[in-house]
């Protein structure tokens, strides 16, 4: 039995505007559907494979404020998100999360500034601003983690260093276990480990499941782990080459 919040999520193109830029992503472009058949997923691909673009119209459509925070976050600094998630439907599953929290790494200075304003002297500020940037992350996952909730992140490796993303793995994985489902988007080859995840690759023009060990961002970081030496003189002789060629 699928217990989701989530369930499934479609994509009417016919709501988006053809010059959309939307329209000109490889892997946006003929993609319609996708469903959720377990408590933890993960978008994985390049820069600008469209992941983001996705997880983003999953969050406001399903009432997260696009810049991020809680369910009960509404604020607006810049408007950056884009039109899909008005053409985004959500199949919800038959049960309310308890709690929710969207977390985007671009715009979590403005969460961690608007969070005095949501509080009260049952619920005190957590003076994320006087803590580094990964701390932050971590104080405000141990404080917003709770059984039976929806966390969608965007890249949450951008604050974490990787004996904190080995945590925040383990903590996705126990929670998983108590109700919870998780929508990631990552290029963490440690945060994308979690046991039990199903994975979607945006790579190659095209969203589809792919293994772990078929990652990019797994077969890259291998790779460079393994063959270092290699790969260094492969990176480096490119840039003493471009440079030779900028200076002819």
């Amino acid at each position: 039995m699928n217990n989701a919040f989530i369930k499934q999520l479609r994509v009417d193109w016919n709501r988006i505007d053809s010059r959309s830029y939307l329209k000109k992503i490889p892997s946006l472009q003929k993609f319609t559907s996708m469903e959720f058949t377990g408590p933890v997923t993960f978008f994985t691909g390049e820069n600008g494979s469209g992941k983001s673009t996705l997880l983003e119209a999953i969050a406001v459509a399903y009432g997260f404020n696009p810049e991020g925070g809680s369910l009960n976050y509404h604020f607006s600094t810049y408007d950056s998100h884009s039109e899909l998630y008005t053409a985004t439907k959500l199949s919800k599953g038959y049960k309310m999360p308890k709690w929710g929290v969207f977390y985007r790494a671009e715009s979590y200075y403005n969460v961690a500034t608007k969070e005095k304003d949501y509080t009260d002297l049952a619920h005190p500020s957590r003076g994320l601003h006087s803590l580094s940037h990964g701390e932050s992350f971590m104080e405000l996952m141990e404080t917003q983690f709770s059984p039976n909730s929806l966390y969608i992140f965007d890249e949450p490796e951008a604050a974490l260093s990787p004996r904190k993303q080995m945590s925040l793995m383990a903590k996705i994985y126990e929670y998983s276990k108590q109700g919870c489902q998780f929508i990631i988007a990552t290029h963490s080859p440690i945060i994308l480990a979690v046991p039990g995840r199903n994975i979607w690759s945006f790579d190659d023009g095209q969203i589809r499941p792919c293994r772990y060990e078929n990652t990019s961002c797994y077969q890259i970081t291998h790779m460079f782990m393994t063959r270092r030496q290699q790969m260094m003189e492969i990176l480096l002789s490119e840039q003493e080459t471009e440079k030779y060629e900028e200076n002819c």
